[in-house]
């Protein structure tokens, strides 16, 4: 299937589908990133994530379980968590039973910025998804789910 999606200096036609889609999902990352760090003021985008998915857990999460979450390392999990740490929107604690970890909790201030740029959040939302059909989009999910645990299993030398 042949898309209308053209990039100046770039030929469509040269690129394998696996790997155009790859790259569309590179440079979508990007943009969306881009695009998103301009609609919330104080935070970028990838700080707001971590908050929202922060928020997901019933119980409040180590640093270990947001990495695994992200798909990133612990160190990049740390670093945004301290980030945010320092502008007052988490605070880690020891965990109750192994005090080597530490448990990531919202502040007050980071649940009212949630609440305040909810509804921005979901008109963006609902703009960047207008159109697509449930079919469509479920699709995407699914692949998109299968390819992150492919790529889970080739991280760990798992065989696929």
């Amino acid at each position: 299937m042949e898309y209308d999606f053209v990039m100046d200096g770039v030929r469509r036609e040269s690129i394998p589908d696996p790997y155009f889609m790859i790259g569309l999902i590179n440079r979508f990352c990007n943009s969306f990133q881009a695009a998103a760090d301009g609609l919330f003021p104080e935070l970028s985008w990838k700080q707001l994530f971590f908050l929202n998915c922060v928020a997901l857990f019933e119980e409040a999460p180590a640093i270990k379980d947001m990495a695994e979450l992200l798909g990133c390392s612990h160190q990049n999990a740390k670093q945004i968590v301290t980030k945010l740490e320092k502008q007052g929107y988490a605070h880690l604690e020891p965990d109750k039973a192994d005090k080597r970890k530490q448990r990531i909790r919202l502040t007050e201030k980071a649940h009212a910025y949630r609440r305040e740029h909810h509804d921005a959040s979901e008109t963006a939302m609902g703009a960047l998804f207008d159109g697509l059909k449930d079919g469509d989009l479920q699709t995407t999910i699914r692949v998109l789910v299968v390819l992150t645990e492919r790529i889970e299993k080739i991280r760990t030398g798992e065989r696929i």
